[in-house]
């Protein structure tokens, strides 16, 4: 009898051990493809399943452009655990001249100048920044561009219109040498940059787009001038290696610092990036270079991700390889890229996104630190449309934000904060396709439908 019991208590032992490994597979399974479509591309684990937050935008751009695709990247870090390590003094930074709502005002730091005109962003400043979801529409939307270089769409037609406007713009290259001699090209910097991203593997919209937030529109910029003293003849279009310094100048001399003799890089890292920098030639390809290999190259492919380094396929430690300190980096960057694309009319064309998601987001997207919350009070009235056509959803409280959707006039949504603005009056809505924290002109009325509900 003792013989048959342990027999049973055998084969129940095993089988309790079969299940835990098929339950252990199954299980490790699941948490490999918890989001439905993922897949692992150049590098990336990507998904075309977006949070319910995220996809009524989603939804509004495809409408617009079809041949746009939209990858969700599921970084797998927790919202506040991302804002905590980028909210650190000196990592993000906002003009000077930008309201305090803008500013970090602690003692001690407020409007301390990290760099020469600039200092430290306040925590609302980067949750705005960092928050995908304020950017999902037609211009922002470009700050998550994948930025390979494409050679359907990346032609010297189309690196002059994103270059129009500029000193740059149909011209012919000129610098000066370490003897400040002034040396005349036969190519236009439009010739340069095209070349640089076929170098680079980098898009050449990106190139040019990035040279003009670097530099400015303007040849005479200290960094691309050639005439800095202890620096002659040496140039950087994109400030690489261009830290922040509170000595006058500084982040200027440590970039051109790097276009010298890159801070004592290797003799093989020196022919990879063409450095000395001594030629603009040799400034735009080999800065492109840098930017394909250090950032686009290992997973930091869009200018979000070079801003804010919350993913890249080294496994490296996050948040301190960053391009650039300017928040709103990828904010202005990407009306740049946008413009070169609708001036080239290249808008319609087949796109590619990448889009970050966190763990634990806030309901509603953050709001722009722009946007005062005394300029509103807390609501929640069924209203509509009160007009006779169509009314244009804005991504903020005035008719310079861009258009986020349009909807026909008498369409029910829900006002969650009434505009008490002064002038003209703006509300913060839900729609009913699901687009939240957006501001509408007061062009709304109560639904006499929710009255009659209440009666």
């Amino acid at each position: 009898m003792k013989k048959k019991i342990i027999v049973i208590s055998s084969i129940i032992a095993i089988f309790i051990i079969v299940f835990i490994v098929i339950f252990t597979v199954l299980n490790s399974s699941k948490s490999e493809n918890a989001v439905e479509g993922t897949k692992l591309l150049n590098g990336m684990l990507l998904s075309s399943t977006f949070p319910d937050s995220y996809e009524p935008y989603i939804k509004e751009l495809k409408k617009k452009y079809s041949n746009w695709e939209f990858k969700a990247l599921y970084t797998n870090l927790d919202w506040d655990y991302v804002i905590d390590n980028e909210n650190v003094f000196g990592k993000n930074l906002v003009p000077k001249s930008y309201s305090d709502s803008w500013k970090n005002t602690t003692p001690g730091e407020y409007n301390v100048e990290v760099d020469s005109g600039w200092v430290d962003s306040s925590r609302e400043a980067v949750e705005f920044a960092m928050d995908p979801r304020n950017f999902l529409n037609y211009v922002r939307i470009f700050q998550f561009e994948e930025l390979s270089y494409n050679a359907n769409t990346n032609t010297t037609s189309s690196i002059e219109k994103i270059l129009y406007g500029t000193e740059f713009y149909n011209k012919i290259v000129e610098y000066k040498n370490s003897s400040g001699n002034n040396i005349v090209t036969n190519k236009k910097y439009s010739e340069l940059i095209l070349s640089a991203a076929k170098s680079s593997g980098v898009s050449s919209f990106h190139l040019a787009s990035r040279i003009k937030q670097e530099v400015g529109p303007f040849l005479s910029h200290s960094s691309i001038s050639g005439t800095v003293q202890g620096y002659e003849g040496l140039y950087n279009f994109y400030n690489i290696g261009a830290t922040s310094s509170s000595e006058p100048m500084g982040a200027i001399k440590n970039g051109l610092q790097y276009a010298k003799d890159g801070k004592g890089a290797s003799t093989a890292i020196k022919n990879k990036y063409l450095i000395p920098w001594n030629t603009k030639e040799r400034a735009i390809t080999g800065g492109a270079i840098f930017i394909g290999s250090s950032y686009i190259n290992q997973g930091q492919n869009s200018i979000y991700l070079q801003k804010f380094h919350v993913y890249d396929t080294n496994n490296s430690e996050l948040f301190w390889h960053q391009y650039m300190t300017n928040v709103l980096a990828p904010y202005s960057e990407s009306k740049l890229i946008y413009n070169g694309y609708a001036n080239s009319d290249l808008l319609s064309s087949s796109m590619s996104f990448v889009i970050p998601i966190y763990e634990n987001m806030p309901d509603l997207p953050c709001t722009s630190p722009a946007i005062s919350a005394n300029d509103f009070s807390s609501d929640n009235t069924k209203v509509f449309a009160n007009v006779e056509t169509s009314l244009n959803v804005r991504t903020g409280p005035g008719t310079s934000y861009e258009t986020l959707t349009s909807i026909q006039g008498g369409t029910l949504m829900t006002r969650i904060a009434k505009g008490k603005q002064k002038g003209e009056l703006w509300d913060r809505v839900i729609l009913q396709n699901g687009i939240v924290r957006i501001c509408l002109p007061k062009l709304c009325r109560r639904s006499t439908r929710n009255r009659s509900r209440k009666n």
